[in-house]
């Protein structure tokens, strides 16, 4: 592949390497540290001149540090005389603000479009966006790919029952992507409707949907505190569902989550590789991890 230079962040750099390895390509020379008084400084070891340089780097772990560390490769690269530059974010950082929703909240993942924009990105490669019309905060082009193939594959290789299954999602805004599935697999779909005191803490669900004696089959674009997904699986459990599994495109898992999940009803939680698990995977009782995220 001519002309075309990957480099790595260090968010997940088990992820890049696999794409790396995926293209025949090596990855390119960067260090990255910090300065004593906490400033990041990177250093790309390469000349990059004329070249389509692509830089992967997710929005988890500190996602301060590396979102600030992203900005610093991309303009360290268009600075270069790199022809095009291409950020490859997995799991866009800020994406759950992306909109006004109270008087004075701020529309950060806006903010977070025009650093990338102003540091000199010329394109974006980012994967089910928990707003799709994030897309439109750019004026630079945005690929948002899905998981949904890869979501497919995994149902039917690896739940015998998927025929009698029914796809749920944990609330309303993702009514699109289970419809989606369900369509695929020619099965029925349900939705929660949940309604929250504040952030990370749900007040009450109300099921849409039949699933009696039926495989439940969770699917989401993201799990934080994992609140959700473990009350949508005990209200699936208490509608006569014989199973429940969650299917996760990103999964943060902070704070309680681990314990949560420990303590739930699933016969399984997947997720893609979006974030590095290695981490977390020594804490789970029941975390099937697999990497389902086909882009990469």
């Amino acid at each position: 592949m001519p002309n075309i230079v990957l480099f790595s962040g260090s968010s997940h750099q088990d992820l890049s390497q696999r794409v790396a390895d995926r293209l025949g390509l090596e990855l390119g020379k960067v260090v990255t540290k910090k300065f004593s008084n906490q400033e990041t400084s990177v250093e790309i070891g390469e000349s990059v001149r004329g070249e389509d340089v692509y830089i992967i780097q997710s929005g988890c772990g500190e996602i301060n540090d590396n979102l600030m560390e992203l900005l610093i490769m991309i303009n360290a690269c268009k600075i270069a005389s790199s022809s095009r530059v291409t950020a490859v974010i997995p799991c866009f950082p800020y994406a759950r603000q992306d909109k006004k929703d109270k008087s004075r909240a701020p529309i950060s993942a806006k903010l977070v479009a025009n650093m990338l924009s102003v540091a000199g990105a010329d394109h974006i490669i980012t994967m089910d966006l928990h707003a799709s019309q994030i897309q439109g905060f750019f004026d630079i082009p945005v690929d948002n790919l899905y998981a949904e193939p890869a979501v497919l594959q995994w149902i039917r290789e690896n739940i015998a029952e998927w025929k009698n299954c029914i796809i749920v999602s944990p609330d309303a805004g993702g009514a699109k992507r289970v419809t989606s599935i369900a369509d695929r697999l020619n099965v029925e779909f349900a939705l929660i409707h949940k309604e929250r005191k504040k952030a990370n803490e749900v007040d009450r669900m109300v099921l849409v949907g039949d699933v009696k004696d039926r495989v439940a089959i969770l699917v989401d674009d993201m799990a934080d505190t994992c609140g959700t997904i473990c009350h949508a699986a005990d209200k699936l459990l208490s509608a006569g569902a014989t199973k429940v599994y969650a299917i996760l495109t990103h999964g943060i898992f902070s704070g309680p989550a681990i314990s949560r999940i420990n303590n739930a009803a699933f016969e399984a939680v997947v997720v893609t590789n979006t974030i590095p698990q290695e981490d977390k995977m020594r804490h789970f009782k029941w975390l099937k991890w697999q990497i389902l995220c086909y882009i990469f």
